[in-house]
């Protein structure tokens, strides 16, 4: 059952050219994407890192492909609309990863996060990038692919790079480009001159004012693992309340969270 995946893909589609950007929060689970769905958001994405640390994995390493698509299922049920952050793709084989697209939009998704950062920290060479996302696309036309760069990401930002890929990413159908890391202006605008796709942005406390975001034209805006960071502090800070003893922790990092999976 697909729970209107074609209705819910095409107002996803929509909400990316309203007045304002679309704040999308990103659940780990379907109580916190219910929540956030009740809250009265319009779209829901998952974040990769809530979704692997859940399981007891890191993230990014390519290894909760079952975890991810079982998560995806349930949050299909959600009367909003719902995109999945799938890392690379969980595969090096644009086919592979096209048939994983095309189950995602079956069971009624209405778009995903795909990514061009390898495990080990190199990022995947545009061109084979680019024909992962047009494998994608002929397998699922109607899905909403946000193609993403980690061009700054990194840790070495690269805007020649970054809009290198960009064009290159548009011209082999993505519906829209994800630079996660970039904060400034002059950035941001490159890159949403760079293509007529809508951009995305991470919101970054302290760096990412939505307002001015919102000024400089970006159309989306995703929390990441924002939420489920937070939300792991506030259980540790609930906990500690009970017993009266230590002082709340701060929101861990995504380093941090890592950390505690690897036992490291």
């Amino acid at each position: 059952m697909d729970f209107g995946g074609a209705e819910k893909a095409d107002r996803f589609r929509r909400l990316h050219h309203g007045d304002r950007p679309l704040v999308l929060p990103n659940a780990w689970d379907f109580a916190s994407g219910a929540a956030l769905a009740e809250a009265g958001f319009p779209a829901i994405g998952t974040t990769s890192l809530g979704v692997a640390a859940a399981a007891g994995k890191a993230d990014a390493d390519g290894g909760t492909r079952a975890e991810t698509l079982a998560l995806a299922r349930t949050l299909a049920r959600l009367p909003v609309p719902v995109t999945v952050d799938v890392e690379g793709g969980f595969s090096a084989r644009p086919g592979e990863v096209a048939a994983l697209a095309a189950e995602l939009a079956s069971s009624g998704i209405a778009g995903i996060n795909l990514e061009d950062g390898r495990p080990d920290g190199t990022l995947a060479p545009a061109g084979h990038q680019a024909a992962v996302i047009a494998a994608v696309k002929e397998a699922a036309p109607g899905l909403f692919v946000n193609a993403r760069t980690d061009t700054f990401w990194l840790g070495s930002p690269d805007l020649d790079e970054t809009l290198r890929r960009a064009r290159a990413f548009a011209a082999a159908g993505a519906d829209g480009i994800f630079v996660p890391g970039i904060a400034d202006d002059a950035g941001i605008r490159a890159v949403l001159d760079a293509t007529d796709l809508p951009l995305n942005v991470l919101h970054l406390p302290g760096r990412t004012d939505y307002r001015r975001l919102a000024r400089l034209g970006v159309h989306r805006v995703s929390t990441g693992s924002l939420l489920f960071r937070t939300a792991l502090r506030a259980a540790v800070a609930a906990a500690l309340e009970v017993t009266g003893a230590g002082e709340a922790p701060a929101v861990p990092s995504y380093g941090e969270v890592q950390r505690l999976v690897s036992g490291r």
